[in-house]
């Protein structure tokens, strides 16, 4: 049977996932395309060199490497397989070979185009695409063959139906395996990633809290002092004092930053509207964004209550927003969006201004690292440490020199407050 002689084949196209999940998942060259590439292009190589010769053609799962490769590895991986593809297949030759190397040409567009918006998705429809995607190579085999009655022999057998459906259904299958086995390389990359990033904040937020708890205290006194003899201080003694206030005011600002960073303290815990929360900080910033001469706009139509601290919610939303602003180029614009389920509220701040590499994205929320020319970086940690807090996340997507949307995404404890009841109640009352 067709699928006894390709399931051979199966454990030929997963060899490569194996071999970078298990031997080299430390290693610098499993993160390399050209590696990727090469380990998928010998598995292509080997399914030519294992064909099953049915009715003068050809039958293996050479396209099932290409697909991973370019999805999962990216274009250039992809091509550095399609090139094994192509060396390969002239290597066999036979009365068909201009067919086999426009087929492998031709069955690489697919892939090589979604390539670019498939990380876009999540792993679960990532699986799926990679599966949808293997349907063109499929289809691209029986189109040559039908087109160009290649061979005869094969358009006269009567099961060619069941063995085209056969080979079909194991390739997906393939395709499924190697795709999910991908994902779960990818899932433990980023948990391994996440618990050695969990383990420093938590190492740094204990010392920064054990060190602004000693030094808030004697600040306190000396502010304290300081108060005293600016109220019997006169002429330019007065001045000095009050910039040194300002200063010492300013210091223990951060000191509270340091202590929110390690444990956030919710005061006073309540149900609050995300709506109004919003209106508030786009009302507040719009003066600053003026000052910048950056458009700032809100489309926020849903609403829904949030179970949290109200003036720690708003100061998380305040910095997201601020950094948006400062981000954006004069003349730009940044918007904040808001959408609403039944479970979660989803809040968007995009902007259009420089943008940031995946480098970049990838420090975001450590302690002391920041895009801008001034500050620590402490505003977005302590945001972030904020949204967790209360079970939600955030994620980021940027280009560089277009722009960056910041997702929130927040727990809801209430159901959601759709329009039509919002207006309602304004009508009844």
């Amino acid at each position: 049977m067709i699928i006894e002689k390709l399931l051979f084949h199966t454990f030929i196209i997963l060899a490569p996932v194996l071999i970078q999940t298990s031997l080299l998942e430390h290693h610098k060259w499993s993160k390399s395309p050209i590696f990727t590439g090469v380990l998928n292009g010998f598995a292509t190589f080997a399914c030519l060199t294992f064909t099953y010769e049915f009715a003068g053609l050809y039958w293996d799962f050479r396209y099932v490497p290409l697909i991973i490769a370019m999805v999962y590895g990216g274009r250039k991986a992809g091509l550095i397989v399609l090139g094994f593809m192509l060396m390969g297949r002239t290597i066999m030759g036979g009365d068909i070979l201009l067919h086999g190397l426009a087929s492998a040409l031709l069955a690489s567009v697919v892939p090589y185009y979604f390539s670019k918006g498939f990380w876009k998705l999540s792993p679960v429809k990532r699986v799926l695409a990679a599966q949808l995607i293997g349907l063109w190579p499929i289809a691209v085999i029986f189109l040559m063959l039908f087109v160009f009655h290649l061979p005869s022999q094969f358009l006269s057998e009567l099961h060619s139906i069941t063995f085209i459906l056969q080979f079909g259904f194991v390739q997906i299958i393939g395709i499924g395996i190697a795709a999910r086995l991908n994902e779960w390389m990818v899932e433990k990359k980023v948990m391994r990633e996440e618990i050695i990033k969990s383990e420093k904040l938590n190492t740094l937020g204990e010392l920064a809290a054990s060190i602004a708890h000693e030094v808030r205290n004697p600040l306190t006194v000396v502010k304290g002092f300081l108060q005293l003899m600016k109220r019997q201080s006169k002429g330019e003694e007065d001045e000095y004092l009050a910039i040194i206030l300002s200063e010492l005011g300013r210091a223990e600002e951060i000191i509270n930053d340091y202590l929110n960073f390690a444990k956030p303290q919710f005061e006073k815990v309540e149900q609050v509207h995300i709506k109004e929360i919003l209106s508030e900080v786009s009302i507040l910033l719009n003066a600053y964004a003026v000052k910048e001469n950056v458009f700032l706009e809100s489309h926020l139509d849903d609403d829904g209550i949030l179970l949290t601290d109200r003036n720690k919610m708003k100061q998380a939303l305040i910095n997201f927003v601020k950094n948006a602003i400062e981000a954006t180029p004069p003349k730009g614009y940044v918007s904040i969006g808001l959408r609403v389920s039944d479970e979660h509220a989803v809040i968007t701040v995009k902007d259009t201004g420089k943008g940031m590499s995946k480098e970049e994205i990838a420090r975001i929320g450590t302690m002391f690292y920041t895009t801008k020319n001034q500050g620590t970086g402490l505003g977005t940690s302590v945001s972030l440490k904020i949204i967790e807090t209360i079970g939600g996340h955030v994620s980021y997507s940027s280009e560089v020199k277009k722009g960056t949307t910041v997702e929130i995404t927040l727990p809801l404890r209430n159901e959601k407050l759709k329009k039509e009841h919002v207006l309602s109640h304004h009508l009844d009352a």
